[in-house]
């Protein structure tokens, strides 16, 4: 026996709410339509679908979503009736909170909703993007053709989103190691030989008391250095999620030396890969390119499909205000005129698309052989000053104690 909430429709008009013991839906749905009841939505309880806190839940992942588009086209494909795909898919999920979403999706579509609208009533686990081409999928009668598709396009989103991470991964960690160990550095190390110089009874160079004057200074001040920090990041992180700060911060990352270069190039792969999909499948391209937009995670590159709306709306073409967005290379820019003046954009945009992923693999293993021998230098410069500073006044012992 499980628990089902529902809402529903007396013959009078009147809403009607309440819970329900029964084996399965579909004895609970014959036992609302014997009272005379029109069902408009019906879950069950989460005790009941093993929802328990949902912050111990895994997370939705993209590869999650991934899974489910290529099931749900395997099924729908095969002829399943929706509402039994959905049932069956999200009864075997593992994560239980994306099964939940599931079967909340699947009463949706039993209460009478189309797959698109229901997908849309879930939009923290379905983006705009999934949404419009399972609704483009729908009014074409491609629906499994078009899940196979947002299959194959989420599964390339996320082994470009695995490379870029793994990349930065690396000298994340080693700069979060050189300042731990610089820290423990100042904090224990200096001190002791600051007693150890004390007893000398003379000036100690100029670079040794600055490291020591940092050191006490941190030592004395440390909680609310370490606040100051947290403030500041707190700030700067407030700052970016305003539209001003988000696009100052996004230029700025567009422009670093090596990462920006690797950015550009994931950003130019993600927004052609996107629109190429989008509009392979039937979406308009207005509205492809507002989903494009909203999904580039960039607010250059947003505000340069902004432009791109606007153009096309007032009967231009797209490739000039890519142009000028200064993130497109010309050879994109070019590419997509052609493609914009053969009618064939959508295979000239997943042609750039291709390459610029073979162009990120290498600006990846660039990344990783440069970035490997800087940080080892950044760390040697550090450390080497450190320790440099510490041993001066013992290299220059014989002066200090004869003065």
């Amino acid at each position: 026996m499980a628990t089902f909430k529902y809402v529903a429709k007396s013959e009078d008009g009147k809403t009607v709410t309440g819970a329900l013991d029964a084996p399965d839906r579909p004895a609970l749905i014959k036992k609302l339509r014997e009272k005379n009841l029109v069902i408009v939505s019906l879950t069950k309880s989460k005790e009941s679908a093993g929802g328990g806190s949902s912050f111990f839940q895994k997370k939705i992942g993209l590869d999650d979503i991934v899974i489910f588009s290529r099931q749900m086209a395997t099924m729908v494909d095969a002829g399943i009736p929706l509402v039994s795909a959905l049932d069956i898919l999200g009864e075997q999920l593992d994560n239980k909170r994306f099964s939940v979403a599931i079967l909340r999706i699947r009463d949706d579509v039993e209460t009478g909703s189309s797959l698109s609208e229901a997908l849309s009533r879930q939009p923290k686990v379905f983006s705009g993007l999934f949404v419009n081409m399972v609704r483009a999928g729908e009014s074409s009668g491609m629906l499994d053709e078009i899940l196979d598709r947002l299959a194959t396009y989420l599964e390339k989103t996320s082994i470009l989103q695995k490379k870029v991470k793994s990349a930065l991964i690396y000298p994340a960690i080693i700069t979060g190691m050189a300042m731990v160990i610089t820290a423990i550095l100042l904090l224990k190390v200096i001190p002791v030989f600051k007693e150890i110089f004390a007893g000398f009874g003379a000036a100690l160079p100029m670079p040794t008391q600055v490291l020591i004057s940092v050191s006490d200074f941190l030592r004395r001040y440390f909680i609310f250095t370490i606040s100051g920090m947290a403030v500041f990041m707190i700030l700067i992180s407030r700052y970016k999620k305003t539209e001003r700060g988000a696009l100052r911060f996004d230029k700025l990352t567009l422009n670093m030396p090596i990462i920006g270069i690797l950015l550009r190039k994931v950003a130019v792969s993600k927004f052609t890969r996107t629109l190429s999909t989008l509009v392979k499948s039937g979406v308009p391209i207005l509205n492809s390119l507002e989903i494009v937009g909203k999904t580039a995670g960039n607010k250059v590159i947003e505000r340069a499909v902004s432009n791109v709306r606007a153009s096309i709306k007032n009967g231009e073409n797209i490739a000039e205000p890519l142009s000028k967005s200064a993130v497109f290379p010309p050879m994109v820019v070019r590419m997509i005129n052609v493609g914009e003046q053969t009618g064939q954009l959508e295979k000239m945009l997943s042609k750039i698309a291709d390459f610029y992923d073979a162009e990120v693999d290498t600006a990846i293993s660039g990344l990783t052989s440069i970035i490997e021998p800087v940080i080892i230098a950044f760390l040697g410069v550090i450390i080497g000053t450190i320790v440099i500073c510490m041993f001066l006044p013992i290299f220059k012992i014989s002066t200090i104690i004869t003065m």
